[in-house]
């Protein structure tokens, strides 16, 4: 992608990447084949996922060693809440979904293994070990929505959501939290920078896991 540091992390899982793009999730998105519960069902998950990923972000902010990164990842952690009320909330009435049904939901295995990790590797980490975590969900979903949008789909519901993701305005987003991430890679002893790649691969594969989840409707097998 760069020769900076994030492009460094991001050939680490140019592997995890294409196996996104190949699932059928995505596929399904872009052709229309997606069924409206799988949609549904991944819908009611990654509302309850933002909830997570908003506390993980206002974790991240609490580590940052200046003003301007405490800022940034506060903010964010404030529009992903927003995002979560707007985007999905329309997504749900759509759906025929009740807000407070979707609220009251149990978090299928994947987003709370997911969302589990961020906190864990947040919490008992670096300030670029929680950067590394956080940035799959930004910048994978900019690198996919912008890959939808070449294909679009026939499906206005479906169109929405890539429209929100593959938008300028969440570009703007994800470069911020970049140019924060390339920032950081001067400054990282080997072992530390060893570590960062690691939760980078370990959040993209969740990422997939994620997609994988919606589309299986997945629940606990006890």
């Amino acid at each position: 992608m760069n020769d900076r540091f994030s492009g460094e992390l991001w050939q680490g899982i140019t592997d995890v990447y294409r196996a996104i793009l190949a699932h059928p999730f995505l596929a399904g998105l872009t052709d229309g084949t997606l069924p409206h519960d799988a949609f549904a069902f991944y819908v009611v998950q990654d509302a309850l996922y933002l909830q997570r990923y908003s506390v993980a972000l206002a974790a991240v902010a609490s580590r940052a060693p200046d003003a301007a990164g405490t800022e940034l990842f506060a903010r964010h952690a404030a529009d992903v809440i927003a995002v979560e009320r707007t985007l999905h909330g329309s997504l749900l009435a759509d759906l025929g979904i009740d807000p407070a049904t979707a609220g009251a939901a149990e978090p299928a295995p994947a987003t709370l293994a997911y969302t589990s990790y961020l906190l864990a590797t947040i919490r008992g980490g670096s300030y670029a070990e929680g950067v590394g975590a956080v940035l799959p969900c930004y910048w994978i979903y900019w690198e996919v929505g912008k890959e939808l949008m070449r294909r679009g789909s026939p499906d206005p519901r479906y169109q929405r959501w890539i429209d929100m993701y593959g938008s300028e305005e969440f570009g703007a987003t994800v470069r911020n939290v970049l140019a924060v991430t390339d920032g950081l890679g001067p400054g990282l002893a080997p072992a530390e920078r060893v570590r960062v790649h690691r939760h980078f691969r370990a959040s993209s594969r969740y990422e997939w896991m994620f997609w994988d989840m919606g589309y299986r409707k997945e629940g606990w097998p006890v």
